[in-house]
């Protein structure tokens, strides 16, 4: 039997992000990817590699996932990048319209290159519509400061912070990813499920973040869940898978590297 995955997220040209790393994540932990496109993302060489954003037409999202669950008995799903208010509404729709055993949201609050009203429209819209559907939440520094309504997360005990008071805007599950971005010699994420805290770590690999990290870790979960992994156990394989891949990083002529996902040993 062949474990599948779904996930809902947008196009990413460069391979690195975006619907291009889940699927290729979800391979890498032999499960069989759905994909639903909601926009396509460009960087622009000519104007600092600044983001390209095009919304797909939410009647084309539609379509898209009638067909992708109509083929196949999907019940774990992945939502990434949603980008506009019409964007998350459809989305929410489509979700909730049937059951899931996972729905894990990698928060993408801001798309790069939207103007600020907008970027707040789409934040607000994806707390209210979203947000409440989600087993599983993976936010990082800067996506739990503005969910936990924090004015800094600066080491664990802000972590742990920002975990639990996401936790209570209604998701089961809530991964604050450090990152890069606490002070210190190891990367430290934090799961939270309503009564335990759980701390993930690993020494750093080098200060830059590296493209395609979220989008990895949250399909590794994604993968993990599909295959009956349980969520403690999913979010230590998608630590592994991570670190892994931004040790074997991708370099480009872009100012990031990528992660690579086929380093993963398992």
């Amino acid at each position: 039997m062949v474990n599948l995955a779904y996930v809902i997220a947008g196009s990413e040209a460069t391979g690195g992000a975006g619907i291009q790393a889940d699927l290729k994540t979800f391979q890498q932990l032999g499960v069989y990817g759905v994909g639903t496109l909601t926009c396509i993302v460009s960087f622009d060489p000519k104007a600092d590699w600044g983001h390209r954003f095009v919304p797909v037409a939410p009647e084309v999202i539609a379509d898209q996932f009638e067909a992708a669950t109509s083929t196949y008995d999907l019940d774990v799903v992945k939502i990434g990048m949603l980008g506009t208010p019409d964007t998350i509404d459809v989305v929410a729709r489509s979700v909730d319209s049937r059951p899931w055993h996972h729905v894990v949201l990698d928060p993408v609050l801001i798309c790069k290159g939207q103007e600020p009203g907008a970027a707040l429209d789409t934040d607000t819209a994806l707390r209210e519509k979203v947000l409440p559907l989600a087993t599983v939440v993976t936010p990082n520094v800067f996506e739990a400061r503005t969910l936990a309504g924090m004015d800094a997360i600066e080491s664990v005990d802000d972590l742990v912070e920002a975990a639990e008071r996401i936790h209570a805007l209604g998701p089961e599950f809530v991964v604050v990813k450090g990152g890069v971005e606490v002070p210190g010699p190891d990367a430290v994420d934090v799961l939270f499920d309503g009564q335990e805290i759980t701390v993930y770590s690993t020494e750093k690999i080098g200060q830059e973040r590296v493209s395609g990290a979220g989008c990895t870790f949250a399909a590794a979960i994604t993968a993990e869940l599909a295959k009956g992994t349980d969520v403690p156990r999913a979010v230590a394989v998608a630590k592994q898978l991570v670190t892994e891949a931004i040790g074997a990083r991708v370099a480009s002529n872009a100012p990031f590297d990528a992660v690579w996902q086929g380093a993963y040993t398992g």
